[in-house]
Protein backbone atom coordinates (compact mmCIF):
# COMPACT_ATOMS: atom_id res chain seq x y z
CA UNK A 1 0.00 0.00 0.00
CA UNK A 2 1.52 3.34 -1.03
CA UNK A 3 1.51 6.59 0.91
CA UNK A 4 -1.63 7.85 -0.78
CA UNK A 5 -3.64 4.80 0.26
CA UNK A 6 -2.41 5.00 3.84
CA UNK A 7 -3.46 8.63 3.97
CA UNK A 8 -6.81 7.91 2.37
CA UNK A 9 -7.49 5.18 4.94
CA UNK A 10 -6.60 7.60 7.73
CA UNK A 11 -8.94 10.17 6.24
CA UNK A 12 -11.87 7.76 6.15
CA UNK A 13 -11.29 6.57 9.70
CA UNK A 14 -11.24 10.19 10.88
CA UNK A 15 -14.46 11.16 9.10
CA UNK A 16 -16.62 10.71 12.20
CA UNK A 17 -14.30 12.94 14.24
CA UNK A 18 -14.36 15.57 11.49
CA UNK A 19 -18.15 15.53 11.42
CA UNK A 20 -18.41 15.92 15.19
CA UNK A 21 -16.02 18.89 15.07
CA UNK A 22 -17.98 20.64 12.33
CA UNK A 23 -18.49 24.33 12.88
CA UNK A 24 -21.93 25.82 12.37
CA UNK A 25 -22.57 29.08 10.56
CA UNK A 26 -25.92 30.66 9.82
CA UNK A 27 -28.50 33.02 11.20
CA UNK A 28 -31.69 33.50 13.16
CA UNK A 29 -34.28 33.74 10.38
CA UNK A 30 -37.39 33.70 12.54
CA UNK A 31 -39.21 36.35 10.46
CA UNK A 32 -38.55 34.86 7.02
CA UNK A 33 -42.15 33.65 6.44
CA UNK A 34 -43.47 37.11 7.30
CA UNK A 35 -41.20 38.78 4.75
CA UNK A 36 -42.11 36.19 2.13
CA UNK A 37 -45.83 36.64 2.79
CA UNK A 38 -45.54 40.40 2.34
CA UNK A 39 -43.67 39.99 -0.95
CA UNK A 40 -40.08 40.92 -0.06
CA UNK A 41 -37.75 40.67 -3.08
CA UNK A 42 -34.28 39.29 -2.43
CA UNK A 43 -31.32 39.43 -4.80
CA UNK A 44 -27.64 38.55 -4.64
CA UNK A 45 -24.87 41.10 -4.39
CA UNK A 46 -24.93 41.62 -8.17
CA UNK A 47 -28.68 42.16 -8.32
CA UNK A 48 -29.71 38.73 -9.60
CA UNK A 49 -33.07 37.67 -8.18
CA UNK A 50 -33.09 35.02 -5.45
CA UNK A 51 -36.22 32.92 -6.01
CA UNK A 52 -36.01 31.19 -2.62
CA UNK A 53 -33.83 32.37 0.23
CA UNK A 54 -33.10 29.11 2.09
CA UNK A 55 -31.51 27.30 -0.91
CA UNK A 56 -29.50 30.43 -1.67
CA UNK A 57 -28.11 30.60 1.87
CA UNK A 58 -27.18 26.94 1.61
CA UNK A 59 -25.27 27.74 -1.58
CA UNK A 60 -23.43 30.52 0.27
CA UNK A 61 -22.00 28.00 2.73
CA UNK A 62 -24.45 28.39 5.59
CA UNK A 63 -25.22 25.09 7.31
CA UNK A 64 -27.46 25.95 10.29
CA UNK A 65 -30.43 28.14 11.22
CA UNK A 66 -31.92 29.40 14.46
CA UNK A 67 -35.62 30.03 15.14
CA UNK A 68 -37.29 31.51 18.22
CA UNK A 69 -40.50 30.25 19.82
CA UNK A 70 -42.86 32.29 22.02
CA UNK A 71 -45.46 30.68 24.28
CA UNK A 72 -48.42 32.77 23.06
CA UNK A 73 -47.40 35.82 21.02
CA UNK A 74 -51.08 36.73 20.62
CA UNK A 75 -50.73 38.18 24.13
CA UNK A 76 -47.87 40.49 23.14
CA UNK A 77 -48.53 44.21 22.83
CA UNK A 78 -49.27 45.71 19.43
CA UNK A 79 -45.86 47.40 19.44
CA UNK A 80 -44.10 44.11 20.24
CA UNK A 81 -45.96 42.45 17.38
CA UNK A 82 -44.78 45.25 15.09
CA UNK A 83 -41.23 44.45 16.25
CA UNK A 84 -41.50 40.85 15.03
CA UNK A 85 -43.16 38.92 17.87
CA UNK A 86 -45.16 36.36 15.88
CA UNK A 87 -43.59 32.93 16.31
CA UNK A 88 -46.13 30.58 17.90
CA UNK A 89 -45.80 26.81 17.61
CA UNK A 90 -47.72 26.54 14.34
CA UNK A 91 -45.54 29.21 12.71
CA UNK A 92 -42.38 27.55 14.00
CA UNK A 93 -43.36 24.02 12.92
CA UNK A 94 -43.82 25.16 9.34
CA UNK A 95 -40.57 27.17 9.19
CA UNK A 96 -38.38 24.59 10.95
CA UNK A 97 -39.68 21.80 8.70
CA UNK A 98 -38.51 23.82 5.70
CA UNK A 99 -35.15 24.40 7.35
CA UNK A 100 -34.61 20.71 8.07
CA UNK A 101 -35.80 19.67 4.62
CA UNK A 102 -33.22 22.01 3.11
CA UNK A 103 -30.47 20.18 5.02
CA UNK A 104 -29.65 22.74 7.71
CA UNK A 105 -28.92 22.02 11.35
CA UNK A 106 -31.55 23.63 13.58
CA UNK A 107 -31.33 25.62 16.81
CA UNK A 108 -34.67 26.08 18.57
CA UNK A 109 -34.67 29.14 20.84
CA UNK A 110 -37.29 28.93 23.59
CA UNK A 111 -38.42 32.38 24.72
CA UNK A 112 -40.31 31.31 27.83
CA UNK A 113 -42.58 34.31 27.47
CA UNK A 114 -45.35 35.68 25.26
CA UNK A 115 -42.93 38.36 24.06
CA UNK A 116 -39.23 39.20 23.89
CA UNK A 117 -37.19 37.58 26.64
CA UNK A 118 -33.87 39.36 27.24
CA UNK A 119 -31.78 40.72 30.16
CA UNK A 120 -34.26 43.50 30.84
CA UNK A 121 -37.47 41.48 30.63
CA UNK A 122 -38.28 37.86 31.32
CA UNK A 123 -42.03 38.12 31.79
CA UNK A 124 -43.95 34.94 32.60
CA UNK A 125 -46.54 33.94 29.95
CA UNK A 126 -49.98 35.29 30.76
CA UNK A 127 -51.56 31.85 31.05
CA UNK A 128 -48.93 30.76 33.62
CA UNK A 129 -49.13 33.77 35.95
CA UNK A 130 -51.44 32.19 38.53
CA UNK A 131 -49.15 29.18 39.10
CA UNK A 132 -46.98 28.86 42.20
CA UNK A 133 -43.32 27.97 41.68
CA UNK A 134 -43.88 24.19 41.91
CA UNK A 135 -46.77 24.26 39.45
CA UNK A 136 -44.83 26.67 37.22
CA UNK A 137 -41.98 24.16 37.00
CA UNK A 138 -44.41 21.40 36.06
CA UNK A 139 -45.99 23.60 33.41
CA UNK A 140 -42.61 24.56 32.01
CA UNK A 141 -41.63 20.89 31.76
CA UNK A 142 -44.90 19.87 30.10
CA UNK A 143 -44.88 22.80 27.65
CA UNK A 144 -41.26 22.23 26.62
CA UNK A 145 -41.73 18.50 26.11
CA UNK A 146 -44.99 18.90 24.18
CA UNK A 147 -43.53 21.54 21.86
CA UNK A 148 -40.51 19.37 21.08
CA UNK A 149 -42.60 16.26 20.47
CA UNK A 150 -44.83 18.21 18.09
CA UNK A 151 -41.76 19.39 16.20
CA UNK A 152 -40.46 15.82 16.00
CA UNK A 153 -43.81 14.63 14.65
CA UNK A 154 -43.63 17.43 12.05
CA UNK A 155 -40.18 16.25 10.90
CA UNK A 156 -38.39 19.21 12.47
CA UNK A 157 -36.51 17.83 15.45
CA UNK A 158 -34.01 20.44 16.67
CA UNK A 159 -30.31 19.61 16.72
CA UNK A 160 -29.68 22.24 19.40
CA UNK A 161 -32.12 23.65 21.95
CA UNK A 162 -31.83 26.94 23.85
CA UNK A 163 -33.57 26.60 27.20
CA UNK A 164 -34.34 30.29 27.54
CA UNK A 165 -33.14 33.41 25.77
CA UNK A 166 -30.44 35.66 27.31
CA UNK A 167 -31.12 34.37 30.82
CA UNK A 168 -28.10 35.80 32.66
CA UNK A 169 -30.47 37.31 35.23
CA UNK A 170 -32.97 34.46 35.37
CA UNK A 171 -36.28 33.84 33.63
CA UNK A 172 -40.03 33.67 34.32
CA UNK A 173 -39.84 36.62 36.70
CA UNK A 174 -43.62 37.07 36.86
CA UNK A 175 -45.97 39.71 35.43
CA UNK A 176 -44.64 42.68 33.48
CA UNK A 177 -42.45 45.01 35.55
CA UNK A 178 -41.92 42.36 38.25
CA UNK A 179 -38.57 42.80 40.00
CA UNK A 180 -38.61 40.30 42.86
CA UNK A 181 -37.39 37.20 41.04
CA UNK A 182 -34.44 38.70 39.16
CA UNK A 183 -31.08 37.01 39.65
CA UNK A 184 -28.28 39.52 39.94
CA UNK A 185 -24.91 38.64 41.47
CA UNK A 186 -26.06 39.92 44.87
CA UNK A 187 -29.63 38.60 44.65
CA UNK A 188 -30.96 36.37 47.44
CA UNK A 189 -30.01 32.70 47.20
CA UNK A 190 -33.71 31.88 46.97
CA UNK A 191 -33.92 33.71 43.64
CA UNK A 192 -31.11 31.64 42.18
CA UNK A 193 -32.54 28.40 43.57
CA UNK A 194 -35.91 29.20 42.03
CA UNK A 195 -34.29 29.97 38.67
CA UNK A 196 -32.09 26.87 38.48
CA UNK A 197 -34.97 24.67 39.59
CA UNK A 198 -37.13 25.99 36.76
CA UNK A 199 -34.28 25.71 34.28
CA UNK A 200 -33.67 22.10 35.27
CA UNK A 201 -37.30 21.29 34.47
CA UNK A 202 -36.79 22.66 30.98
CA UNK A 203 -33.55 20.72 30.41
CA UNK A 204 -35.16 17.52 31.71
CA UNK A 205 -37.94 17.85 29.15
CA UNK A 206 -35.40 18.42 26.37
CA UNK A 207 -33.37 15.33 27.26
CA UNK A 208 -36.50 13.18 27.30
CA UNK A 209 -38.07 14.50 24.11
CA UNK A 210 -34.91 15.02 22.00
CA UNK A 211 -32.11 12.97 23.57
CA UNK A 212 -29.75 13.52 20.63
CA UNK A 213 -30.03 17.31 20.76
CA UNK A 214 -27.37 19.48 22.40
CA UNK A 215 -28.55 22.00 25.00
CA UNK A 216 -27.51 25.66 24.86
CA UNK A 217 -27.33 27.93 27.90
CA UNK A 218 -27.70 31.49 26.59
CA UNK A 219 -26.13 34.63 28.05
CA UNK A 220 -25.53 38.09 26.61
CA UNK A 221 -22.62 38.83 28.99
CA UNK A 222 -20.07 38.29 26.20
CA UNK A 223 -17.99 41.29 27.27
CA UNK A 224 -18.70 41.17 31.00
CA UNK A 225 -16.57 38.25 32.24
CA UNK A 226 -17.11 38.97 35.94
CA UNK A 227 -20.88 38.52 35.69
CA UNK A 228 -20.65 35.73 33.11
CA UNK A 229 -18.21 33.61 35.13
CA UNK A 230 -20.29 34.10 38.27
CA UNK A 231 -23.37 32.99 36.31
CA UNK A 232 -21.59 29.89 34.97
CA UNK A 233 -20.28 28.98 38.41
CA UNK A 234 -23.80 29.15 39.81
CA UNK A 235 -25.07 26.93 37.01
CA UNK A 236 -22.29 24.45 37.74
CA UNK A 237 -22.99 24.43 41.48
CA UNK A 238 -26.69 23.83 40.82
CA UNK A 239 -25.96 20.99 38.40
CA UNK A 240 -27.74 22.68 35.49
CA UNK A 241 -27.52 20.43 32.44
CA UNK A 242 -26.16 21.96 29.22
CA UNK A 243 -23.61 21.27 26.48
CA UNK A 244 -22.94 24.65 24.85
CA UNK A 245 -22.60 28.19 26.14
CA UNK A 246 -24.46 30.45 23.72
CA UNK A 247 -23.45 34.12 23.68
CA UNK A 248 -24.96 37.23 22.16
CA UNK A 249 -22.32 39.64 20.88
CA UNK A 250 -23.25 42.98 19.36
CA UNK A 251 -20.21 45.30 19.30
CA UNK A 252 -22.37 48.43 19.41
CA UNK A 253 -23.92 47.21 22.69
CA UNK A 254 -21.23 45.00 24.24
CA UNK A 255 -17.80 46.33 23.29
CA UNK A 256 -14.71 45.49 21.30
CA UNK A 257 -13.53 42.26 19.75
CA UNK A 258 -10.56 42.36 22.10
CA UNK A 259 -12.91 42.33 25.10
CA UNK A 260 -14.91 39.49 23.57
CA UNK A 261 -11.71 37.51 23.00
CA UNK A 262 -10.62 38.04 26.59
CA UNK A 263 -13.98 36.79 27.86
CA UNK A 264 -13.79 33.71 25.63
CA UNK A 265 -10.31 32.92 26.94
CA UNK A 266 -11.49 33.11 30.53
CA UNK A 267 -14.47 30.85 29.83
CA UNK A 268 -12.26 28.33 28.03
CA UNK A 269 -9.90 28.30 31.00
CA UNK A 270 -12.57 27.81 33.67
CA UNK A 271 -15.23 25.83 31.77
CA UNK A 272 -13.19 24.13 29.08
CA UNK A 273 -15.54 21.15 28.88
CA UNK A 274 -18.21 23.32 27.23
CA UNK A 275 -18.39 24.36 23.60
CA UNK A 276 -19.23 27.99 22.84
CA UNK A 277 -21.38 29.50 20.12
CA UNK A 278 -22.04 33.11 19.19
CA UNK A 279 -25.76 32.58 18.69
CA UNK A 280 -26.47 36.25 17.97
CA UNK A 281 -24.34 38.89 16.33
CA UNK A 282 -24.67 41.69 13.82
CA UNK A 283 -23.27 44.98 12.56
CA UNK A 284 -24.79 47.75 10.39
CA UNK A 285 -24.05 48.26 6.72
CA UNK A 286 -26.05 51.47 6.35
CA UNK A 287 -27.11 53.29 9.53
CA UNK A 288 -26.22 53.07 13.19
CA UNK A 289 -28.31 50.97 15.57
CA UNK A 290 -30.49 53.08 17.83
CA UNK A 291 -29.37 53.03 21.45
CA UNK A 292 -25.81 51.98 20.62
CA UNK A 293 -23.41 52.30 23.55
CA UNK A 294 -20.22 51.93 21.50
CA UNK A 295 -19.28 53.56 18.21
CA UNK A 296 -16.84 51.60 16.05
CA UNK A 297 -17.72 53.40 12.82
CA UNK A 298 -14.21 54.83 12.45
CA UNK A 299 -12.92 51.24 12.21
CA UNK A 300 -15.99 49.68 10.65
CA UNK A 301 -17.91 52.31 8.66
CA UNK A 302 -21.64 51.79 8.19
CA UNK A 303 -21.13 50.53 4.66
CA UNK A 304 -21.05 47.21 2.88
CA UNK A 305 -17.25 47.21 3.16
CA UNK A 306 -17.36 48.18 6.85
CA UNK A 307 -19.81 45.40 7.68
CA UNK A 308 -17.63 42.92 5.78
CA UNK A 309 -14.52 44.10 7.61
CA UNK A 310 -16.22 43.59 10.96
CA UNK A 311 -17.29 40.11 9.87
CA UNK A 312 -13.76 39.22 8.77
CA UNK A 313 -12.27 40.44 12.04
CA UNK A 314 -14.92 38.67 14.12
CA UNK A 315 -14.21 35.40 12.34
CA UNK A 316 -10.46 35.84 12.80
CA UNK A 317 -11.05 36.46 16.51
CA UNK A 318 -13.24 33.38 16.91
CA UNK A 319 -10.75 31.20 15.04
CA UNK A 320 -8.28 31.83 17.85
CA UNK A 321 -10.58 29.98 20.28
CA UNK A 322 -10.83 26.23 19.80
CA UNK A 323 -14.02 25.89 21.85
CA UNK A 324 -16.03 28.24 19.62
CA UNK A 325 -18.03 26.09 17.21
CA UNK A 326 -20.90 28.28 16.03
CA UNK A 327 -21.58 31.74 14.59
CA UNK A 328 -25.09 33.05 13.88
CA UNK A 329 -26.16 36.43 12.49
CA UNK A 330 -29.33 37.77 14.05
CA UNK A 331 -32.20 38.77 11.76
CA UNK A 332 -30.21 38.49 8.50
CA UNK A 333 -33.39 38.13 6.42
CA UNK A 334 -34.75 41.62 7.25
CA UNK A 335 -35.65 43.19 3.90
CA UNK A 336 -38.53 45.54 3.18
CA UNK A 337 -37.69 45.91 -0.54
CA UNK A 338 -40.71 45.05 -2.66
CA UNK A 339 -43.08 45.43 0.29
CA UNK A 340 -45.71 48.15 0.59
CA UNK A 341 -44.12 50.28 3.30
CA UNK A 342 -47.58 51.16 4.58
CA UNK A 343 -47.96 47.46 5.36
CA UNK A 344 -44.39 46.66 6.40
CA UNK A 345 -43.34 43.57 8.33
CA UNK A 346 -41.99 45.63 11.24
CA UNK A 347 -42.48 49.18 12.45
CA UNK A 348 -38.81 50.06 11.86
CA UNK A 349 -36.05 48.76 9.62
CA UNK A 350 -33.45 46.58 11.26
CA UNK A 351 -30.14 48.20 10.36
CA UNK A 352 -27.90 45.16 10.89
CA UNK A 353 -29.58 42.96 8.31
CA UNK A 354 -27.58 41.22 5.56
CA UNK A 355 -29.83 42.68 2.84
CA UNK A 356 -30.26 46.28 1.74
CA UNK A 357 -33.80 47.32 2.62
CA UNK A 358 -33.79 49.81 -0.27
CA UNK A 359 -32.62 47.45 -3.04
CA UNK A 360 -33.06 43.92 -1.72
CA UNK A 361 -29.42 43.12 -2.53
CA UNK A 362 -27.28 40.93 -0.31
CA UNK A 363 -24.40 42.57 1.49
CA UNK A 364 -20.91 41.09 1.14
CA UNK A 365 -20.84 39.86 4.74
CA UNK A 366 -23.52 37.28 3.94
CA UNK A 367 -21.14 35.25 1.81
CA UNK A 368 -18.15 36.09 4.00
CA UNK A 369 -19.69 34.28 6.97
CA UNK A 370 -18.98 30.92 5.33
CA UNK A 371 -15.31 31.40 6.20
CA UNK A 372 -16.07 30.72 9.84
CA UNK A 373 -16.81 27.09 9.02
CA UNK A 374 -13.24 26.61 7.71
CA UNK A 375 -14.41 24.83 4.58
CA UNK A 376 -16.41 22.25 6.52
CA UNK A 377 -19.71 23.04 4.79
CA UNK A 378 -19.56 20.71 1.82
CA UNK A 379 -16.15 19.07 1.61
CA UNK A 380 -15.60 17.14 -1.59
CA UNK A 381 -13.45 14.08 -2.28
CA UNK A 382 -9.63 14.17 -1.87
CA UNK A 383 -7.60 15.59 -4.75
CA UNK A 384 -3.88 14.96 -5.29
CA UNK A 385 -1.79 18.06 -5.95
CA UNK A 386 1.80 19.25 -5.72
CA UNK A 387 1.08 22.96 -5.70
CA UNK A 388 -0.98 25.25 -3.47
CA UNK A 389 -2.11 28.80 -4.31
CA UNK A 390 -0.20 31.14 -2.02
CA UNK A 391 -3.27 33.08 -0.92
CA UNK A 392 -5.46 30.04 -0.16
CA UNK A 393 -5.95 29.22 3.52
CA UNK A 394 -5.21 25.60 4.46
CA UNK A 395 -6.47 23.65 7.46
CA UNK A 396 -6.04 20.19 8.93
CA UNK A 397 -9.02 17.85 9.38
CA UNK A 398 -9.83 19.43 12.74
CA UNK A 399 -10.09 22.89 11.21
CA UNK A 400 -6.77 24.23 12.51
CA UNK A 401 -4.70 26.41 10.15
CA UNK A 402 -1.55 24.94 8.60
CA UNK A 403 1.58 26.88 7.78
CA UNK A 404 2.84 24.11 5.47
CA UNK A 405 0.53 21.61 3.72
CA UNK A 406 1.43 18.00 4.42
CA UNK A 407 -0.69 14.89 3.98
CA UNK A 408 -4.41 15.46 3.57
CA UNK A 409 -5.56 18.98 4.31
CA UNK A 410 -8.55 21.23 3.58
CA UNK A 411 -8.44 24.15 1.16
CA UNK A 412 -11.33 25.98 -0.41
CA UNK A 413 -13.84 23.46 0.89
CA UNK A 414 -12.01 20.48 -0.63
CA UNK A 415 -9.80 17.74 0.78
CA UNK A 416 -6.38 17.95 -0.86
CA UNK A 417 -3.50 15.46 -0.79
CA UNK A 418 -0.24 17.40 -0.44
CA UNK A 419 2.97 15.93 -1.80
Amino acid sequence: MNTFHYLLAALLSASALTASAQKLVGGDISLLPSYEEKGAKYSDHSGNAIPSLLPYLRQQGWNAMRVRLFVDPANATDEEKRQGVAQDLGYVKSLTKRIKDEGFKLILDFHYSDTWADPGKQWTPSSWLQLDDAALGERLYAYTKDALLQLKDAGACPDYIQTGNEISFGMLWGARQTQANRCYTNSPTANWNRFTSLLSQATKACREACPEAKLILHSERSCDPTVLLDFLSRMQEAGVDYDVLGLSYYPYYHGSLETLSSTLSQVEKTHGDKKIMIVETGYPAHWAIGGSTYDFSSTYPYTDAGQKKFTDNLIATLHRHDNVTGLFWWWPEANEYGINWQDAVTSNWYNSTLFDNETGRAYSALTELRLFADGQTGISAPTATRTTPIRAARYNLLGMPLAQPRGIYIMGGKKILGQ
